[in-house]
């Protein structure tokens, strides 16, 4: 049999791509990860690198500077480099659904200033929903913009900006009361310009510091607080005050195909830790991968690694044919980041004692796993998901 978690009917172009890319997973990311996240150290090298691959503009279309391709190519890629190093991920990921939302929403103007600029990594972008009072409840966004003149003053506080120090572009989402009975019909997204740093990074916009984490270190984590920040109206995404909500779920829906790829990458390194070493360490007298007990876990635990990929290669494929796919990148979210959870866990079982020491890889992706299990919408928020939409699909007549 092949390898696990290999792609049918890719082009040679898409077989190239993962190819450059594995390799630099290889000699680029894994030698440096433990190092690196043991000392929260932002992997400026690794970033400069994947630049010059021109992974920053992967999905960007050629027109604007990109490679122009597809969300299943860039899937296959964030799964490789998760498989070196999960914060390495979150880097492009937060920037692949900023260019994302500009791309399906945002003005030819805008399209023409920030995409080709994105393409380069120039310009890198953050991601800002989540507030200190409220994490999947977006309708409750208190952060708010009010018109004074020919300009917005944007005062509240943010949460969990991934990047949020090191990118110069913020998607936000703010309350701008529009009038309308729903809720969220009365939310609009930005487009903030800043600089990178931490501080009162500009007037009225300041950057507190890296938020500490149990795991997804290295890549920089932190709240922003807006107190009389002025932006202009053509910084809002496609010029449509209101719209923020629905331009923020459409990123968010891609960006849990990006996340099952994350969980998928840690899975597939974690088996292959197991099974590494399963091979060559001994207990009375044989392997203990020889042994029926762990020789089973091996087999489950591939089982699963098969599984979420080939749900995550589902999801991505639909939405790359222009089909409607909310329950299946539900489904493939869902699935992959509970896999991911329970592959990492047994191999952590398998390594013993050894398992529990930082010199082993196994201890990072232990630490790595559970925010995958929670980022881009909890397991809970999927199966609301899913469950709406097979609601909807089966519904009695």
């Amino acid at each position: 049999m092949a390898r696990l978690a290999q792609t049918s009917g890719l082009s040679d172009v898409q077989r190239e791509i993962l190819s450059t890319v594995r390799a630099f997973v290889e000699k680029e990311i894994i030698p440096h990860a433990q190092e690196l996240e043991h000392s929260d150290t932002y992997p400026q090298d690794i970033v400069d690198g994947m630049k010059e691959m021109g992974l920053f503009g992967l999905t960007i279309a050629e027109e604007y500077g990109g490679l122009g391709e597809s969300l299943l190519t860039y899937a296959l890629v964030v799964e490789q480099i998760a498989r070196g190093w999960m914060s390495v991920s979150g880097v492009i990921n937060t920037h692949f659904i900023v260019a994302y939302m500009i791309t399906h929403h945002g003005t030819e103007e805008q399209k023409q200033y920030y995409l080709p600029k994105m393409a380069t990594g120039e310009i890198r972008g953050a991601f800002s929903m989540s507030e200190p009072d409220l994490g999947s409840d977006v309708a409750a966004i208190k952060t708010r913009a009010k018109l004074d003149g020919d300009t917005f003053v944007i005062d509240g506080a943010k949460m969990w900006l991934t990047n949020g120090g090191t990118s110069n572009l913020i998607a936000l989402l703010v309350r701008t009361d529009e009038g309308a009975e729903r809720p969220h019909h009365n939310l609009t997204c930005f487009l903030i310009d800043k600089p990178e740093g931490y501080g009162e990074v500009a007037p009225g916009l300041t950057i507190p510091g890296k938020i500490e984490k149990m795991g997804y270190k290295g890549v920089d984590t932190t709240e922003a607080v807006f107190d009389g920040f002025r932006v202009s109206a053509d910084k809002i995404l496609g010029g449509k005050r209101g719209a923020g909500f629905a331009q923020m779920m459409d990123g968010i829906e891609v960006g849990r195909v990006n996340v099952s790829a994350r969980a998928c990458g840690i899975a597939i390194r974690a088996f292959e830790l197991a099974i590494d070493y399963a091979q060559q360490r001994k207990t009375f007298g044989k392997p203990i991968a020889e042994h029926q007990a762990i020789a089973f876990k091996l087999a489950e635990m591939a089982t699963k690694v098969e599984a979420a990929h080939l749900m995550m290669v589902n999801a991505a494929r639909l939405k790359d044919t222009g089909q409607r796919f909310d329950v299946e990148a539900g489904m493939a979210k869902l699935l992959a980041s509970e896999y991911c959870a329970e592959v990492t866990n047994e191999s952590f079982r398998i390594h013993g004692g050894y398992g529990f020491s930082k010199e082993y890889e196994i201890e990072r992706l232990m630490r790595e796993a559970p925010f995958l299990l929670i980022g881009e919408g909890t397991s809970e928020i999927q199966k609301t998901i899913i469950s709406r939409g097979l609601l909807r699909e089966y519904r009695i007549r």
